[in-house]
């Protein structure tokens, strides 16, 4: 059975035997970066540099909450405005897969800007047991390319620290529990954000619209859990915009709108996945906000009720 004291204390120790000198580390506010982060600070103290990246890509108002639930967890971090350097890299590019290796990528370019500032000589990254599985390699298929896996550059110019490498995520929860962290319950969010919810180009105007669908996805289930009407939170749970427009009625006009997918579900380890069953009066709250929140932009909604296999959790 998993013991998320004796992990801490063993890796602690690893991470101080092997990590020389000052590393830096990519800290999004979830709950793999976060556990990462703590765990290679009890190692190395301040010679752990945290940079959170606003790639342009977050959720709503993220890039505030993720400040304030980092300092409380006692991690000093400097922000980075990168937003219009993403939107530029991403210009013109739908397949999925090169947007997770651009992103991933970007992210290196700017963590080894960053590390010159202290002298680094490490990457510290909060990856878990399925991002390398998924990615792919020796004599595995790729499933999809994590931005921190697939996406890094061929000359990086830092040594990896990954304290997380062998978990899957009940484990990982089980030990930012263990370390006292609020966020040990956080929803995951992929490392790519809203690029990879936006199917096809991502470009800001898309990307603002999917980033209002996801708030209204969370917001409306958070609140029927609150009223009672779903027992608990889903796994995981947002909104995926769609490259596909279809004929809608706006006043007595007709118009072509967006279609946005609604996804949640239930999993324990990331590698298996059921849907969730939400209560269609839920269902339909979301939809109507969507609708008349977004306007003309989206004209219709739609449920996913795929498992995992044979789809992935996230559309790309």
């Amino acid at each position: 059975m998993f013991d998320p004291a004796k992990f801490v204390e063993e890796q602690v120790a690893e991470v101080r035997k092997t990590v020389t000198g000052h590393a830096i580390i990519a800290t999004s506010g979830g709950v793999d970066s976060s556990v990462a982060a703590v765990i290679v600070q009890r190692a190395i103290g301040d010679r752990l540099h945290c940079v959170f990246v606003d790639t342009g890509y977050m959720r709503k108002d993220e890039p505030a909450q993720v400040r304030e639930s980092l300092t409380k967890a006692g991690l000093n971090v400097d922000f980075v405005d990168a937003r219009q350097d993403y939107y530029a890299a991403l210009a013109g590019v739908t397949d999925p897969e090169r947007k997770r290796k651009i992103i991933g990528e970007k992210f290196v370019r700017i963590f080894e800007r960053e590390a010159r500032k202290f002298d680094a000589k490490w990457l510290v990254q909060g990856t878990i047991a399925p991002d390398w599985i998924e990615s792919g390699g020796e004599l595995r298929d790729t499933i999809k390319s994590h931005h921190n896996v697939g996406g890094l550059p061929k000359d990086l110019g830092l040594a990896l620290c990954e304290p997380l490498r062998d978990l899957y995520k009940d484990e990982v929860r089980k030990t930012a529990r263990h370390l006292g962290l609020a966020l040990s319950e956080r929803q995951p969010f992929p490392g790519p954000g809203l690029a990879i919810r936006v199917i096809g180009e991502a470009t800001p105007e898309r990307t603002e619209t999917v980033r209002e669908a996801c708030f209204i996805v969370e917001d409306e289930i958070e609140k029927a859990v609150k009223a009672g009407k779903m027992q608990a939170h889903p796994w995981q749970y947002f909104a995926v915009l769609l490259p596909v427009r279809t004929v809608g009625v706006h006043g007595d006009v007709r118009a072509y709108g967006d279609t946005v997918a609604v996804r949640a579900v239930e999993s324990l380890d990331a590698m298996s996945a059921a849907y969730t069953r939400i209560p269609h009066e839920v269902l339909e709250k979301i939809s109507v906000r969507i609708t008349n929140t977004l306007g003309k932009k989206v004209n219709r909604v739609v449920y996913d009720i795929t498992h995992k296999p044979p789809g992935t959790v996230e559309w790309e």
